[in-house]
């Protein structure tokens, strides 16, 4: 079995209320999707996030 290789994605978190700035995060993750639920889970469902993985960015499409 082979594990899938961790991540780094940065981005934005901006909670419901949309008063404060958006708080800057960091979380390790396989994919953005799983990224996605751990913010979800740190800091709640509803929450806007805005995340980027830096190496898929670059990558040629």
């Amino acid at each position: 079995m082979t594990q899938k290789k961790l991540k780094e994605y940065k981005g934005f978190v901006w909670t419901q209320d949309l008063v404060k700035p958006g708080l800057r995060v960091t979380v390790m993750a396989t994919d953005p999707e799983e990224a996605f639920l751990l913010l979800e889970e740190k800091h709640g469902q509803g929450t806007i996030f805005d995340l980027h993985n830096e190496e898929e960015a670059n990558t040629i499409r």
